[in-house]
């Protein structure tokens, strides 16, 4: 069994929901609900509500009275919530390209009067899986450029930035570049922690018949929960360009593997149909 309280902070757990399963609630989700919902992966109601006291302060969840009874309070995403579980979406369910297919470019330049946002702009682009080329000028693959482009957009970075796309033309082989460019070693790492936590897992359930609806919910929300930071850290580089034997294959095929099993009778539990990939 996962400790909860040591692998999954409460906030965290709350946008996977809202990723999972949340996005396919008509209407905002009672608070009563995601009370329930949290419970079945370990979370109390003071953190619910704490939590989603900071999500609405930080613009991802507005309050809003639900249609049942007397209008019960609830919480529905922003749009800017729904841009950034979209974004994830993309990253969360793709599958790293065999061959470097080019690169973006982040070039940033900030004044000395707002040296504060230089922090702050590295800090995103490497929250967005970006490595560093050069001081100032940062690489990652080139299907990032919408999420990268959303992302400096939201956050009124984009007048410091400039983006452009290519290809790697030398001098060094492109294989010995990326690993300068990422830690591969330290992604590795995180890798072998989602195997060790989430392989049992699919383990056990590879040797069952039956799924009920809550085990599935809870297993599926916390392998998300594992999985979601995953592909920001490793931003799917190509696997031609990686090392042998690279432990990010196999922890994307438990996560699938797990998805597949687990997600339609996670949603049972839930109460939705589930929608998203």
């Amino acid at each position: 069994m996962i400790n909860v309280s040591e692998q999954h902070a409460p906030r965290s757990l709350i946008v996977t929901f809202y990723g999972a399963y949340g996005r396919s609630v008509p209407g905002p989700v009672p608070v009563s609900e995601l009370i329930r919902l949290l419970a079945a992966v370990g979370v109390d109601a003071p953190s619910v509500r704490s939590s989603v006291s900071r999500l609405k302060r930080r613009g991802l969840l507005l309050p809003a009275r639900t249609a049942a009874g007397a209008g019960a309070a609830g919480y529905a995403l922003s749009q800017d919530a729904r841009q950034l579980l979209d974004d994830v979406d993309r990253r969360i369910y793709a599958t790293a390209p065999e061959q470097d297919e080019g690169w973006v470019l982040a070039v940033f330049s900030v004044p000395e009067a707002e040296r504060q946002k230089r922090h702050v702009l590295r800090s995103r682009l490497a929250g967005l899986g970006f490595g560093t080329a050069a001081p100032g000028v940062w690489i990652a693959p080139a299907r990032l450029y919408e999420e990268t482009r959303h992302t400096l957009t939201r956050l009124r970075l984009d007048p410091y930035v400039d983006l452009f796309r290519g290809k790697h033309l030398g001098f060094a082989a492109t294989a010995e570049a990326v690993a300068r460019w990422w830690d591969l070693a330290g992604i590795a790492k995180q890798h072998e922690a989602f195997l060790d936590r989430h392989a049992p897992v699919l383990h056990g359930w590879d040797h069952r018949a039956d799924t009920p609806p809550q085990e599935a919910y809870r297993d599926y929300l916390l392998a998300v929960d594992s999985w979601r930071h995953l592909p920001y850290a490793d931003p799917g580089l190509p696997t031609a360009l990686l090392p042998a034997d690279w432990p990010g294959v196999r922890s994307a095929a438990v996560f699938r593997a797990l998805h597949t099993r687990l997600r339609d009778a996670g949603a049972v539990y839930a109460g939705v149909t589930a929608s998203q990939p």
